[in-house]
């Protein structure tokens, strides 16, 4: 499936990020195409893996379908296994995460002494992956270049970047999500670890965005076995694309400079395939279907879709 370029009817924008094309329609609507390309240390692989944009963009409109009562999202339709349709939102300037458990970059955080993140205080005694006692939002603003950086939700405010009203209902909705989402991971016998969210404003009302409680956009922990490696010591089993940094780690790369990408073979291209897919099956509880289609069918079609919007 494609590293294809579209020109539809009325594109305003397009927009190539490191693994998605985002083309916008009248300035009204967006079409996101999930490529597959894999990108890791912030360096998009030279070999794309077959079926990830289809596992990222069902995986999102699965959980998108699962929270709509929650709160709006921008998702209108998917035509095609890889490619959806939404609504054009107003952004709002900041990155709401949430942390269930002190993993990842509020781990290293802790580890180094210190104990307020993003203007949260975290208690004394936890260690690495411990439950914290209730979930904390540790946003960051959303830089358009460069690395997003932690804030608190006093600065957000003061900065005025949103405004007190609209942050109180992002908070609110954020721990409504993660709760969902916490419920809906562990009936498939795994932990939602921690995730982000991006919101905009669509006609006034707030509404969720891009993609959710994907392994891209979050972390997720085996509850098997979970208590038992705490204890332990030990380290906890993920199902997220870490296994991809890894094996990049154990071959001499980590994205700095002077380093190349090391050779990725067709056996080995075929298993991160295979683990995205696993994942999927994981994630929701439904087998996946590899689809394909013609590319020529992709710019008819959706015209004529986005035709019967205006």
């Amino acid at each position: 499936m494609s590293t294809h370029s579209y020109q539809f009817k009325n594109q305003t924008l397009f927009y190539k990020g490191k693994v998605r094309d985002v083309y916008t329609i009248n300035d009204k609507y967006l079409v996101m195409v999930a490529s597959n390309r894999i990108s890791a240390f912030d360096v998009v692989l030279p070999r794309p893996i077959p079926y990830k944009g289809q596992v990222l963009n069902q995986l999102a409109a699965h959980f998108l379908d699962a929270t709509k009562d929650i709160v709006p999202n921008w998702l209108m339709n998917s035509p095609f296994p890889n490619i959806s349709i939404g609504k054009r939102c107003e952004p709002f300037k900041v990155e709401m995460v949430v942390r269930g458990y002190l993993a990842g970059h509020a781990a290293r955080t802790y580890t180094s002494g210190l104990r307020t993140l993003c203007g949260v205080n975290l208690p004394e005694g936890l260690k690495e992956n411990d439950k914290l006692p209730t979930p904390i939002i540790t946003p960051t603003t959303k830089a358009s270049e460069g690395h997003d950086e932690d804030i608190s939700r006093e600065e957000i405010i003061r900065q005025g970047i949103v405004s007190e009203t609209h942050y109180k209902e992002l908070e609110r909705i954020t721990l409504a999500l993660y709760a969902r989402g916490q419920e809906m991971a562990n009936k498939m016998g795994l932990i939602l670890v921690d995730t982000k969210y991006e919101f905009g404003l669509y006609n006034g009302v707030i509404t969720l965005m891009d993609e959710i409680h994907t392994p891209d956009s979050s972390r997720y922990f085996y509850s098997e076995g979970y208590a038992e490696r705490q204890q332990n010591g030990e380290e906890q089993k993920q199902l997220s694309k870490e296994f991809v940094r890894k094996w990049l780690i154990a071959n001499g790369f980590q994205g700095k400079e002077g380093q190349s990408v090391p050779e990725m073979s067709d056996t080995w291209i075929s298993e991160i395939s295979d683990r995205y897919i696993e994942l999927y099956e994981k994630v929701t509880g439904l087998p996946f279907k590899k689809e394909d289609y013609n590319e020529s069918e992709v710019e008819p079609a959706i015209n004529q879709y986005i035709a019967t919007l205006t």
